[in-house]
């Protein structure tokens, strides 16, 4: 580590501040915070606005003052350089934000050579963000730490071969090129060590996603409001992909506890906000004719959906088997709100068993419509009689970005070490 001078970091991101739509961006964001609030020096990579599907200018505010931010030429494949929506497939690999990979390259290379930062971090999702990654470290020598978060070349992920084929390069490049790897939970780790068998255990770091609260200290006590008589709200917060978070059963089993009696609006609203989908399911729900219990609602900023989850009932969480290596940033988020949970994704996966162990959240499989049927109404029950029981908020800062983040500062002091 440097002595007399401040340690430096470059962090190559494609989320961050002031896009729109990522979860992603928080850790990141957390995380380059802390370093510069313990006097690091910290430049961020990231793509240029246009690269954005949205973005805000609000959210320009959440960018800690002290970090450089350098915005990179970047466009989307499937958005600037298609013809009629249509594209050479090349140009989307490892993902649509290829070009970024190019402008990421030399204006990193142009930060380097200013000013030679000790280390350079680069995080996914964005594949893209790992080759920038690679291709710095390769040419100047910098030690490089990869925030792989979850799997990226799994058996069944990403479908497409050329696709998976560039991931599992991009993997390679990580484990013989790295100083460390990190993801954010136990059972991505294991993935990791059975797939590259010869490597040390010592190279995978486990940082688990978490909740910023510093954010959640500014949402004030009188933001929140008291239940209202009327029916229970349970709400989903974000984006419902369906490939991995399909809520088909989860309209079926509504539609059939509907039918027999068992739930109707007065007693149950199940609020969908920001599913980026609205138009794929808003189908689906009229056919089944749950429109009454089911509302889809907009979406809003951060901080403003971070503070309408302690003004509902009760949360929902959805996740795939295809993502049991995975835990959310929102499985934390819900825990520090201390409201109850229902979760539809596999007991046996990271997230089930984050939440079985809190002992907050009724689960069941989120493709099993039975299941389904059984979890929510005992959920509705225990909401009427109150039995919920959750952790004290001190024990829940196991779980903050802070804490994650002191962590991380101490990986980048071990890779400067070395």
């Amino acid at each position: 580590m440097k002595q007399n001078n401040k340690p430096n970091a470059l962090y190559v991101a494609f989320h961050y501040p002031p896009i729109l739509g990522s979860s992603g961006v928080h850790r990141t964001l957390a995380f380059t915070r802390h370093l510069s609030e313990k006097g690091w020096k910290v430049t961020v990579l990231t793509a240029s606005l246009k690269s954005y599907v949205k973005w805000a200018e609000d959210q320009f505010s959440f960018i800690p003052k002290d970090v450089k931010v350098i915005r990179a030429f970047g466009r989307d494949t499937s958005r600037h350089f298609s013809w009629r929506n249509k594209y050479l497939s090349w140009m989307a690999l490892p993902d649509n934000w290829q070009s970024w990979i190019f402008g990421g390259f030399f204006a990193g290379l142009w930060s380097i050579l200013r000013q030679r930062p000790d280390v350079i971090v680069s995080t996914y999702p964005i594949a893209s963000a790992h080759c920038i990654g690679y291709l710095l470290h390769r040419i100047t020598g910098v030690p490089w730490v990869a925030d792989l978060r979850d799997p990226m070349a799994q058996d069944d992920y990403p479908t497409e071969p050329r696709k998976k084929k560039c991931f599992v390069w991009i993997e390679n490049k990580i484990v013989k090129h790295c100083a460390k790897a990190i993801v954010t939970t136990p059972g991505a780790k294991i993935f990791y060590q059975q797939k590259f068998p010869d490597i040390a255990d010592e190279f995978w770091q486990v940082l688990p996603n978490g909740f910023d609260e510093t954010i959640f200290s500014q949402i004030a006590e009188s933001e929140t409001i008291d239940k209202a008589a009327g029916p229970y709200i349970l709400m989903h917060s974000g984006v419902i992909y369906p490939s991995e978070r399909d809520p088909t059963q989860l309209f079926q089993a509504v539609s059939e506890l509907k039918q027999e009696g068992i739930i109707n609006s007065k007693k149950i609203k199940i609020r969908l906000r920001a599913t980026g989908h609205d138009s794929l399911f808003i189908q689906q729900i009229n056919f089944l004719d749950i429109g009454d219990i089911f509302e889809l609602q907009p979406p809003i900023p951060y901080k403003q959906a971070l503070s309408e989850m302690f003004e509902v009932d009760a949360l929902l969480l959805l996740q795939a088997a295809n993502c049991n290596y995975q835990i959310p940033a929102k499985a934390y988020e819900y825990l520090r709100v201390q409201k109850p949970v229902l979760a539809l994704t596999p007991k046996v996966g990271d997230t089930g068993q984050l939440l079985d162990k809190a002992g907050v959240a009724n689960i069941a499989d989120l493709d099993d419509k039975q299941q389904i049927k059984t979890a929510l109404t005992d959920f509705i029950y225990k909401l009427e009689e109150g039995n919920f029981e959750f952790d004290n908020l001190d024990k829940l800062q196991r779980f903050s970005r802070q804490q994650q983040a002191i962590t991380f500062e101490k990986i980048l002091q071990q890779t400067m070490s070395v």
